[in-house]
């Protein structure tokens, strides 16, 4: 995408209407003032790039998290590549493969999270390893 490209000026019904603006007010006006729309992914993102970039600087680039959404992961490889300037174009999506597994969000802080075996939520209890610290005694 090169910076003499003309992007369509995004519409605030795509940003999340009024409760979009309420939501974010300076993600959604800086993105009615300055952004222009590049595409939308299969989760409902949307993705950005700055309509009219300084001169001599490359344009800004942000998604909009469809529903509000705020985590990263949710951003697929096509898209990440784009955002982080290492192509000019988003990458096609070409399906997954049979070895892919689908996306799973972060599940840190859910009942779902990883929780190691001594866990107080897995009963505070661990087998013993050789490696258990034990603290030192003098002998008097």
């Amino acid at each position: 995408m090169s910076s003499s490209t003309t992007y369509s000026k995004p519409k605030l019904s795509e940003l999340g209407g009024v409760k979009g603006l309420f939501r974010n007010p300076g993600l959604v006006l800086l993105t009615l003032r300055h952004g222009g729309s590049v595409g939308k992914d299969s989760l409902g993102n949307r993705y950005f790039q700055q309509r009219v970039p300084a001169i001599g600087a490359r344009p800004r680039r942000w998604v909009v998290y469809a529903a509000g959404a705020t985590d990263a992961s949710l951003i697929g490889p096509e898209w990440h590549a784009w955002l982080h300037y290492l192509t000019d174009e988003a990458l096609p999506d070409t399906g997954r493969k049979p070895w892919q597994k689908p996306h799973l969000p972060n599940q840190t802080g859910t009942k779902e999270g990883y929780r190691p075996p001594g866990h107080d939520y897995e009963g505070g209890h661990r087998a013993s390893a050789s490696a258990d610290y034990q603290s030192w005694t003098p002998d008097l």
